[in-house]
This record gives structure tokens, C-alpha cells and sequence, in this order.
């Protein structure tokens, strides 16, 4: 009895795990007789949960953009601002005056190119300078966070499970331990009553006991605390923050908050048209300043309402053409925004209580579902034993 009791435990610790997590989708006929993965049939609510975790407690968005230096974006992306430049300059002059393009003189050509293009990465500069005072007016950072979470929640398990695989090893082994000690009180029940409820019984209790008392040993108590007056327990979780911040800090900045995700944030969130309007009124500020040049032979050969319209077009296309450039500098502004070591450093620096809610909501909402079926199968397992016995 008490082996198979220690069966019940670890068995019930696996199952419970893995219905954490699996499946990712849902399995069965909806709405109730089927099963998804507690963490991904809750997807929104735990990336929301982790994301205000994130962006209250860990990063700062207005801190970390202030580290980009300008300027040396701009040198980082100088060669491909330059081609984009002359791009949208012959693009936008051969669409409205082909022939007015092809008979300016190299000379006015290159004239023309050269000083939009000396311009460009000023304007570069600025436009970053703006952006990085003012991030929270063009990036929703938890918009962001919460979207990829809930876009791959292969993603969203990892963030979980892949931080707290030791705890995860700890509940399954605990309930060896556990469910072999009540298995000894077990046989001590059924050899007085010889009653064949006893070993149900006992399944259910093993099962929603340890699975119970598992969970709870993860996170409490929360500081070191002696027992018994010799033997000290702290929660595996919180006895392990200086791994799991730094584990924890590899996934977000690896994963999560990296320069791919930030563009595409910038680019396609709630707030994008902040940025294509900086951007605009940049590229056209420029184009006045240094296109005087051959200003008033381009405005008398296509009109000025068409030379209102080329600017305008000039500057669209520049607006959906400069951002792409900024991945040229995404191993520069990886370093300088070092989002790893920030999440690391403020994680280590978190009180035990707010440590605590990193991990504690991907179990607190849906954990007596877990330990409903830890009962269930310790139950079923006892009614085994109640066969074995009578046969």
C-alpha cells in the first residue's frame, strides 16, 4: 500500500502538471466536455498578468529608450538610409515628371541627392531623439507584451514552465514522499477495519493532500522558517530568485522585448500613426530645406499643387521605408537598451510578496481544478486496489 500510494502521488503530480500546460488547444467538444492547458486556455488573462508584472515592477520603457544614443543610431544605419533616400527621391520624381527627371543634368541630379541625403541622418537622429523622449506616444509596450504572449502560447508556456522546472520537478517528486508516508497510515487504517472504502478513501485524500500541500510548499513560506526547532524551509520558488531572475531576464529580452517585436510594435500597434506622422513631417521639413536648389524649376515644370503632391507622396514613402532600415541597427540598440540585465537586476531586488506573483497566477485562479483531478485519479486508483484485493 504504501508504494502504491507513492504511485498515486507521483502520478497525480505529472497529470496535474502537464494539464497546466496541454494541450495547447482545445481538446474535446466544446464548451465542457473536453480540456485545454489551464495557461493556454487563459492566455489573455496570464499574458496580461505577467505583461503588468513586466512593465510596472521590472521595465521602464521611457528609462531604457533614453539609452539609445541618436546619433549613433543614425551612423548604424547611415548605408541603407542613404539608398533609401535616393530610392524615394528618383521613385517619387519619375512618377510625377519622368521626363523632367531624365532631362535635369547629372549635375542637378546628384545636387538634388546629395543634400537630401546629407540631411537624412539629422533628420534620423531627431526623429529618434523624439521617439525615445516620447516612447509611450508611438510604442504600447504592454499591448506589445500581451499580443506575443497571446499570438504564441507555446511562447507563454515556456515563459511558465521553463522558470520553474525545478518547482515542477519538486511537486512531482514530493509526491513520492508524501503519498508513501500516508500510505504507511493507510495500511495501519485497513488492517484494524479490513473495509474496502478505506482504500478510495485514502486515494482521494493522497491525491488532493499532496497535491495541495505541494503547491503551497513552492511559495510559503516566503522567508526561511524553522520547524520543529531544528529542520528550516523556505518556498523552492522563493529560495531560487537569483536563478529565476536571471533565467527570467534571458527570456523576456531573448523572446519578448527585442528589437524585432519593439518595430514591429512601433510599426503595426495601437499608436503606429504617431510615428508615421514624425516621420512625414521630417522627411518634408528636409525635402523644403534642401531642395531649393532646383525648388522653383521642378514647381514651374509640374505646378505647384503637383509639387505639393510630390512632397506629400515623397514623405508617405519615406515613412513606410525608413523604419525597415532601424534592423541594421538592432545588435547596437540590443546592447544599449540591455533589457536582460535591468529585468535581473530589479527582479533580485523585489520584495518575497511580489516575487511571488511572477509565478503564483499561473496557478492560483485554476489550481483546485488540478487538485480536483490529483483526488479523482487517487480515488480511481484506490478502487483498483478494492479489485486487486478481492481477486
Amino acid at each position: 500500500m504504501p508504494f502504491i500510494a507513492a504511485l498515486i502521488g507521483y502520478v497525480t503530480k505529472r497529470v496535474a502538471i502537464e494539464m497546466m500546460f496541454r494541450p495547447i488547444e482545445f481538446v474535446g467538444i466544446k464548451p465542457l466536455l473536453g480540456w485545454q492547458g489551464v495557461l493556454p486556455a487563459n492566455a489573455p488573462r496570464m499574458a496580461a498578468t505577467a505583461t503588468e508584472m513586466l512593465t510596472e515592477n521590472l521595465v521602464d520603457p521611457k528609462e531604457i529608450f533614453a539609452r539609445l544614443d541618436p546619433e549613433q543610431v543614425a551612423k548604424e544605419i547611415e548605408a541603407p538610409l542613404l539608398r533609401v533616400v535616393e530610392d524615394v527621391t528618383r521613385e517619387v520624381m519619375e512618377q510625377y515628371q519622368p521626363r523632367l527627371w531624365e532631362m535635369l543634368p547629372n549635375g542637378a541630379q546628384q545636387l538634388l541627392l546629395s543634400r537630401i541625403q546629407a540631411e537624412a541622418p539629422k533628420a534620423i537622429a531627431k526623429i529618434m531623439r523624439e521617439i525615445s523622449e516620447n516612447i509611450d506616444d508611438v510604442l504600447d509596450l504592454k499591448h506589445m507584451v500581451v499580443t506575443n504572449l497571446v499570438r504564441d502560447k507555446e511562447l507563454l508556456n515556456r515563459l511558465i514552465r521553463d522558470i520553474s522546472r525545478p518547482e515542477m520537478r519538486f511537486i512531482a517528486r514530493s509526491g513520492i514522499v508524501f503519498g508513501f508516508a500516508l500510505g504507511f497510515v493507510q495500511l495501519a487504517v485497513w488492517a484494524l477495519t479490513k473495509s474496502p472504502i478505506v482504500l478510495p478513501l485514502f486515494g482521494v485524500l493522497i491525491g488532493w493532500f499532496t497535491d495541495w500541500l505541494a503547491l503551497k510548499m513552492i511559495f510559503l513560506p516566503r522567508e526561511p522558517r524553522r520547524f520543529f526547532g531544528f529542520y528550516t524551509w523556505q518556498g523552492v520558488f522563493q529560495k531560487r530568485k537569483d536563478q529565476v531572475a536571471a533565467d527570467y531576464g534571458d527570456m523576456i529580452a531573448s523572446e519578448i522585448i527585442t528589437i524585432p517585436n519593439i518595430l514591429e510594435g512601433v510599426l503595426n500597434g495601437p499608436k503606429s500613426d504617431r510615428l508615421f506622422e514624425i516621420i512625414t513631417r521630417e522627411v518634408r521639413r528636409t525635402i523644403d530645406t534642401q531642395a531649393s536648389v532646383v525648388k522653383p524649376f521642378v514647381a514651374v515644370a509640374v505646378g505647384s499643387r503637383n509639387f505639393q503632391e510630390m512632397k506629400r507622396t515623397a514623405a508617405r514613402r519615406a515613412a513606410e521605408l525608413v523604419p525597415s532600415t532601424i534592423h541594421h541597427a538592432e545588435t547596437y540598440a540590443t546592447n544599449a537598451l540591455d533589457v536582460r540585465n535591468t529585468i535581473v537586476d530589479r527582479m533580485r531586488k523585489l520584495s518575497p510578496m511580489e516575487f511571488e506573483e511572477l509565478l503564483r497566477p499561473a496557478f492560483r485562479q485554476d489550481e483546485w481544478k488540478l487538485i480536483a483531478v490529483g483526488a479523482i485519479i487517487g480515488g480511481l486508483v484506490g478502487e483498483l486496489q478494492v479489485l486487486l484485493l478481492l481477486h
